[in-house]
């Protein structure tokens, strides 16, 4: 007979190990909680036999931690103290149970339980401590939505191609490139992002030009002077050029610190205000209408509109600050951005730029809808129906002459060599959608871009 106790002794401390090792299975059940009604969770493993869901964080959490995590272990035991009295004349059995847990148990289960719980609570409310926290998790799923912002913050912008007739390429996202992380469109025909500087209709840098026919040249102006970039029927942008003077070349270093535009009746103006430290976050952009300051707050995405007829005039911010999209309904696109001369570039090209002025510019991308083929200036020439280079290709710099021909008396005087401005739009005009059917694989730096029709 002991041995038959014995043997069912065993059985059942094996069985309630094993009982113990299996986690329960518990479901919220709180309809209101949508997403986790219903559904399915194993308890921890510090509590397999006792929890419940918590239906808001929607994750199984031990009920009554502190009891019922030292309770287990023991409640269970003192049933087999229990059992071993009655075999109390049999020591062997005892010391066969204690190679288990059970063992340790008996000879101070009665008097140690009541002053254990006491202080075992202390050690064991750390661990369920860490099992309540669980319960903040609706905090950390707000978090999440910040790590992709800052993905992009890191410097590159991400654009996609707004052409719904590149049905492969349309809608998806590039990242800018490393020469230009905030600079850039994509190139729908190849489906790369390309620098704003290098497509077609930029000027950029020390005066760069890249023309509406590909090819890139640069026009140096003089200092402090302006000079005519586009003048047509009903649209005449002048630039104004500032620089400095280096003893050891017969040139200046120049840069388009404004530009003067002229449509219909309405003169427009976009410029870089002076600045001796630059922060890009503060906005070095000066805009204004008809001699009316355009005020634009900062914030990507914010946009001002005109309601001068007969062309709507419109700037957006594609940036937080600095840089602005501007759009005349009909006659031409301008993305304009106020960049300075950094340290780095002021070391390579020798600007010797002091802390007194950054020399801050514009870096500037045209896009034109209404030009004729008598459209001429600096890069207006290039969209002309009968325009032949004059630039010496094969060269590290091709330069452009004209200097005489291109001068304007003013920002805002269309009174260059090669004027055509009157404020109407010429019969038949429209010589610039010649261009509208090209397909130009920039991304080059440096000698231009290759357009093909």
């Amino acid at each position: 007979m002991v041995r038959l106790g014995l043997f069912l002794l065993v059985i059942l401390s094996l069985s309630v190990a094993l009982t113990e090792g299996v986690p329960e299975k518990v479901k919220c059940k709180e309809e209101k909680y949508k997403y986790c009604y219903d559904k399915e969770h194993s308890c921890p493993e510090s509590c397999p036999g006792r929890c419940s869901v918590d239906c808001a964080s929607c994750r199984p959490v031990c009920s009554d931690p502190p009891h019922p995590s030292l309770p287990p272990p023991r409640t269970y035991r003192p049933p087999h103290p229990l059992s071993p009295p009655p075999p109390t004349p049999q020591s062997p059995p005892p010391p066969t149970l204690s190679p288990p847990p059970p063992s340790p148990p008996p000879p101070t289960p009665s008097p140690p339980p009541p002053s254990p719980p006491p202080d075992s609570p202390p050690p064991t409310l750390s661990p369920p401590l860490p099992s309540s926290p669980p319960r903040s998790p609706p905090p950390t799923y707000t978090p999440p939505p910040p790590p992709s912002p800052s993905s992009e913050a890191s410097g590159e912008r991400r654009v996609r191609c707004r052409n719904k007739n590149y049905r492969n390429c349309y809608g998806i996202k590039h990242t800018c490139p490393s020469a230009c992380p905030d600079q850039c469109e994509v190139d729908c025909v190849t489906c790369s992002p390309v620098c704003n500087c290098n497509r077609p209709g930029a000027v950029c840098q020390d005066p760069r030009f890249i023309g509406g026919d590909g090819i890139t040249f640069y026009f140096h102006g003089k200092k402090d002077r302006d000079f005519c970039l586009v003048s047509d029927g009903n649209l005449h942008i002048n630039g104004h050029f500032i620089g400095k003077r280096n003893p050891n070349m017969t040139r200046d270093f120049t840069w388009v610190q404004s530009i003067g535009i002229l449509f219909d009746n309405h003169k427009l103006y976009v410029g870089a205000k002076k600045t001796p430290k630059w922060n890009s976050a503060i906005d070095r952009l000066s805009l204004t209408l008809d001699g009316e300051p355009i005020f634009l707050p900062t914030g990507e995405g914010t946009t001002w509109k005109s309601r001068s007829p007969p062309h709507v005039v419109s700037v957006s911010r594609i940036q937080d600050a600095n840089s602005v999209e501007i759009e005349v309904e009909g006659n031409f696109k301008i993305k304009a951005t106020v960049v300075p001369i950094t340290d780095k570039d002021s070391r390579i090209h020798r600007y010797a730029i002091t802390e007194e002025d950054c020399f801050a510019h514009l870096d500037l991308s045209f896009k034109f809808y209404a030009l004729s083929g008598e459209v001429n200036g600096v890069l207006g020439q290039t969209y002309g129906k009968n325009y032949v280079s004059r630039v010496k290709m094969g060269v590290a710099m091709p330069v452009l002459g004209g200097e005489r021909e291109f001068a304007a008396s003013s920002l805002f005087a269309a009174d260059c060599a090669v004027a055509r401005f009157d404020g109407k739009f010429a019969k038949g005009y429209g010589g610039s959608e010649e261009f509208v059917g090209m397909n130009c694989a920039s991304g080059m730096d440096g000698r231009g871009v290759v357009c093909k029709r």
